[in-house]
């Protein structure tokens, strides 16, 4: 499925008069000013590392726990049923992403802005529609992936946790799509550090093994429910003290800077 996707794709980019002046064929200019897009680019990947790492640090977590078999399957499918549900705010931040860092670098900073508004309220409303779905159909929802009683109530209990968490991480999403657009990748990789890691995974620790909550799995999601709530947090802080005229200014210079030098005599 990759391999078609891939060459759908190529095909698509080869031959679509839309892609005509953004591919030009390989050559060595591809790594004009690379150090500028690496800047860029490592700390994005960081951001996005560093929040999926933790989520997989639970499963690993989960084998620790009283019943390990029963407590790593719950937390599995509470993890696909995050990345299920994460999908449509994934897309959203991407958008806003794109969105922003074009405003800005067109020097229409208001446009960026109101651009940012309007992601967050559509941002807001997916994650409670999401999360009023997933309450909905929490009895139901463990039999997609297991017969076994013992689960299906397991992950009914989970399901209202679960749907608080996806409300907060469609609002991170939106926001981490923002800060990205702004080009504050290094402040981005900060936050979801702070958050996940020294937030997040002990206060998971805590619920978990010292207190205990519920049936240790509601534990550790609380925790990493935390970490989310301190993610949204500072990314919101981030975005409200934005001076977008600043920005756009920071946008242009980063544009122009690197820009492939022109030829005189054209």
């Amino acid at each position: 499925s990759y391999l078609a996707n891939v060459s759908i794709l190529a095909l698509y980019i080869r031959v679509s008069p839309s892609c005509k002046s953004t591919w030009t064929g390989l050559s060595k200019e591809a790594f004009h000013d690379i150090v500028s897009f690496m800047k860029l680019a490592l700390p994005s990947a960081l951001m996005v590392c560093l929040e999926w790492w933790s989520f997989e640090l639970l499963v690993l977590l989960s084998g620790l726990l009283a019943n390990p078999k029963l407590e790593a399957s719950v937390l599995s499918i509470c993890l696909n049923t995050a990345s299920l549900t994460f999908m449509i705010p994934f897309g959203l931040g991407a958008a806003i992403s794109t969105r922003v860092s074009n405003e800005l670098g067109a020097g229409r900073p208001e446009a960026a802005r109101l651009a940012t508004r309007v992601t967050m309220v559509l941002g807001l409303v997916t994650g409670v529609s999401l999360g009023l779905i997933m309450i909905s159909v929490r009895n139901l929802w463990g039999y997609a992936y297991s017969n076994e009683k013992e689960v299906v109530e397991y992950i009914a209990r989970m399901m209202p946790l679960l749907s608080v968490s996806i409300i907060f991480d469609d609002m991170q999403c939106v926001l981490s799509g923002v800060v990205r657009g702004c080009g504050l990748q290094r402040i981005g990789a900060c936050v979801n550090l702070s958050a996940y890691y020294l937030v997040g995974i002990p206060a998971a620790l805590c619920f978990a093994f010292v207190f205990h909550l519920g049936g240790m799995v509601l534990g550790l999601w609380f925790g990493i429910i935390c970490g989310l709530i301190v993610q949204m947090l500072l990314l919101l802080a981030i975005t409200m003290r934005t001076n977008w005229d600043k920005e756009a200014l920071k946008a242009k210079d980063r544009v122009f800077s690197s820009s492939l030098p022109l030829d005189v005599s054209t």
